[in-house]
């Protein structure tokens, strides 16, 4: 497969070669910036609308991109992208397409692409496959939201052997021996979730979540990614001087899908616009 720098790609990367998070991480603090994430489902509204919405992400300064796989019981998720994987469903989207998807998007940019996965479309397919087939496609990481960590041995080997970052949530209730055990498995990054409960945007930032960075800073040198309820660039800005590396944004950007499904042009000129002021955000002094 062929590896195309798009020409509006931010970073300084040879045309073939895949840029590792580490690598994006090193780039984003030598300029003072910190990483800005979004996330939207594979396919919603359907495939070819999906690839431009990840084009207009790219435009708007997206540092890596988190791609879910449309499931029919996503329980970690709240209505909003329960609502994107079903339209993604209903638009045929399934785990080979969700893939053939990855490799449309690996023929314009480089940056870091992780995947959100329900465990049960990894064990469908078998656990090894599923890794292979996300190698081949140009996948950085998986996460899968519903394995916990004490169940994660079989994918922690096929990452391994696949290099393949494996990604793992960690929350405010989780306590110092897990938080332990994680960072030792987890490779990337952190994905340290905001709020108790389900994804979905949230008004303001917790202290909670202030508290939980600065508990995984002291436990591990993998930098840290802040999701769920991330969903203004006062939040992405209020994350970063927090201590995180960067913030990831689904809800709100899928809300924007799911408000213009029959005004496409409106839709990408809302997408572009909002996270354009995400990215801004970012642009402050990381620790």
């Amino acid at each position: 497969m062929n590896f195309k720098k798009q020409k509006h790609y931010p970073g300084e990367i040879h045309p073939n070669t895949l840029e590792t998070y580490d690598e994006m991480f090193k780039r984003l603090k030598k300029n003072k910036k910190g990483a800005f994430v979004p996330f939207i489902v594979a396919g919603d509204p359907d495939f070819e609308t999906s690839i431009q919405i990840v084009k207009t992400l790219l435009e708007s300064g997206a540092d890596a991109l988190e791609i879910g796989f449309a499931f029919s019981d996503p329980v970690a998720d709240g209505p909003t992208i329960q609502e994107s994987d079903l339209r993604a469903l209903d638009s045929g989207m399934n785990t080979q397409k969700s893939f053939e998807f990855i490799k449309r998007i690996r023929e314009f940019t480089s940056i870091p692409i992780g995947l959100l996965v329900y465990y049960n479309l990894i064990y469908k397919k078998g656990v090894d496959e599923f890794y292979k087939e996300a190698k081949k496609c140009g996948v950085t990481s998986i996460l899968s939201a519903d394995l916990p960590p004490e169940e994660a041995e079989e994918a922690l080997q096929a990452a391994e052997k696949y290099n393949i970052n494996q990604i793992f949530l960690v929350a405010q209730t989780t306590q110092k021996n897990r938080l332990d055990k994680i960072c030792q498995m987890a490779s990337g990054f952190i994905y340290l979730v905001s709020v108790m409960g389900v994804t979905g945007a949230r008004k303001e930032v917790q202290n909670s979540t202030v508290d939980l960075i600065k508990r995984i800073r002291n436990h591990s040198d993998l930098p840290v990614m802040v999701g769920f309820g991330i969903s203004k660039s006062s939040h992405v800005k209020d994350v970063i001087q927090a201590g995180a590396q960067g913030a990831i944004v689904g809800s709100a950007i899928i809300e924007l899908i799911s408000k213009n499904l029959d005004k496409p042009e409106l839709m990408l000129q809302e997408i572009k616009k909002e996270t354009s002021k995400m990215k801004e955000a970012t642009l402050i002094e990381v620790i």
